[in-house]
C-alpha cells in the first residue's frame, strides 16, 4: 500500500504537467497560426479593387496625378486603382473620409498642398489632423503656379497687371481653387508683396475656376502650371508670370515673378499620396514601393515633365519631414497675412 500511495502523487503532477505543456503547445500553435494568416493576408494584398480618394473635382492637378498613377499602380499590384472623387471645403471632406477608412491598404488620398499643410490654419472645427492621421507614403510631384490672364483682360505683362491693380484697388478678380489652396495663398502673398489689393474669388476646385476664367467670368489666377499650360500654347489665356526661382522648362519666355519685379513669391504646389494612419507595416512597404516605382519610370517622368510636374517621390520618413516644414511655413503666412477662410 505504502508503494501504491507514493505513485499516486507522483502520476498527478506527472498528468498536471502533460496537461500544461499541451496548453502551451496549443497556444504557441494558434498564436503561429493567427501570425501566419495575417502575414499571408498581408502578403496577399491587395486581393480587391483599391479606392483612390481625390478630394477635389475631376479635372485639376491633384486629379490628374492621381489618374495617371492608377494604370500602373494596377499593373504592378494586380489590382485596379479606382479614381473617388469626393470634392469639399478645400479637400477636407475627401481627407476626412479617408482618415475615417479601414486602415487595410485598401483606401488612399491623393491630395494636395492645401489639404497636408494649409487647412488646420484656416477651417474651423476640421475633422482630420494632417499631422496625425495619416501614414504619409510620398510627395509625388511638384510644380510652380503661373499667373494667368484671361485674352481680354487689359494688363499683359505683370508690370502692367500691378499698375493696373493700384489704379483700381479690389477689383481684379482672382479665381482660386479653395480658400487656403496653393493659389488663393499666393495671390494673398502676390497681394502683399506687391501692395496691392485684389478681389479673391474661391472656386471647388481648379478645373471650375479655370472654366470660368476661359469664359471671362473672373479675370486672372494663380494656377498650376499643367492644369493651364495647353490654354496658354492655345492662346486661350495669357501667361505674365511663374512663381518658381527660375523659368519653367515648358513656359521658357515666361518671366518669373522676381523677373517681373515682385519678389519673395516663390510658391511650389505639391501633391502627396497617404493612407489612414496604422496601415501594416508590408502593405505600406508595397504601395510606397509601387508609386515610387510608377513615379521614376523614364516614360511617366517624361509625361509628367512635360506637363510642368517635377518629379519627388521621396520617402514617408521625408514626406513627415517636409510636411512639418510646410506647416511651420505657411502657418507664418497665413497668420501675418491674416488671412481667413471665405
Amino acid at each position: 500500500m505504502n508503494n501504491t500511495s507514493s505513485h499516486a502523487p507522483r502520476a498527478s503532477r506527472i498528468s498536471r504537467m502533460l496537461r500544461r505543456l499541451v496548453g502551451v503547445a496549443i497556444a504557441l500553435a494558434a498564436g503561429i497560426t493567427v501570425s501566419g494568416a495575417a502575414q499571408a493576408a498581408n502578403a496577399a494584398w491587395p486581393q480587391k479593387p483599391v479606392s483612390v480618394v481625390v478630394p477635389f473635382p475631376a479635372g485639376g492637378s491633384t486629379d490628374t496625378i492621381a489618374r495617371m498613377l492608377a494604370p500602373p499602380l494596377n499593373e504592378k499590384l494586380g489590382q485596379p486603382f479606382v479614381i473617388d472623387n469626393r470634392p469639399g471645403a478645400t479637400g477636407a471632406i475627401g481627407a476626412t473620409f479617408v482618415k475615417r477608412a479601414p486602415a487595410d491598404g485598401y483606401t488612399m488620398l491623393v491630395a494636395s498642398i492645401g489639404v497636408f499643410a494649409v487647412n488646420p490654419f484656416l477651417q474651423k472645427n476640421l475633422q482630420y489632423d494632417p499631422a496625425k492621421d495619416f501614414d504619409l507614403l510620398t510627395v509625388a510631384v511638384r510644380a510652380p503656379n503661373v499667373l494667368v490672364a484671361n485674352p481680354n483682360f487689359p494688363a499683359k505683362s505683370l508690370q502692367e497687371l500691378v499698375a493696373y491693380m493700384k489704379k483700381n484697388p479690389g477689383k481684379v478678380s482672382f479665381a482660386s481653387s479653395g480658400a487656403g489652396s496653393s493659389d488663393h495663398l499666393t495671390a494673398a502673398l502676390f497681394w502683399q508683396k506687391s501692395g496691392t489689393e485684389g478681389l479673391h474669388v474661391p472656386y471647388k476646385g481648379g478645373a471650375p475656376a479655370i472654366s470660368d476664367l476661359l469664359a471671362g467670368q473672373v479675370d486672372v489666377s494663380f494656377q498650376n502650371v499643367n492644369a493651364v499650360l495647353q490654354h496658354i500654347r492655345t492662346g486661350k489665356l495669357k501667361a505674365l508670370a511663374v512663381t518658381s526661382d527660375k523659368r519653367s522648362v515648358v513656359l521658357p519666355n515666361v518671366p518669373t515673378m522676381a523677373e517681373g519685379g515682385v519678389k519673395d513669391v516663390e510658391v511650389y504646389s505639391w501633391q502627396g499620396v497617404a493612407a489612414p494612419k496604422g496601415l501594416p507595416a508590408d502593405v505600406k512597404t508595397r504601395l510606397h514601393d509601387a508609386i515610387v516605382g510608377a513615379l521614376k519610370d523614364p516614360g511617366m517622368q517624361k509625361k509628367l515633365n512635360e506637363q510642368g510636374f517635377e518629379v519627388v517621390a521621396n520617402s514617408p520618413e521625408q514626406f513627415v519631414e517636409f510636411e512639418n516644414q510646410e506647416l511651420k511655413r505657411w502657418k507664418q503666412v497665413i497668420e501675418q497675412g491674416k488671412i481667413t477662410a471665405e
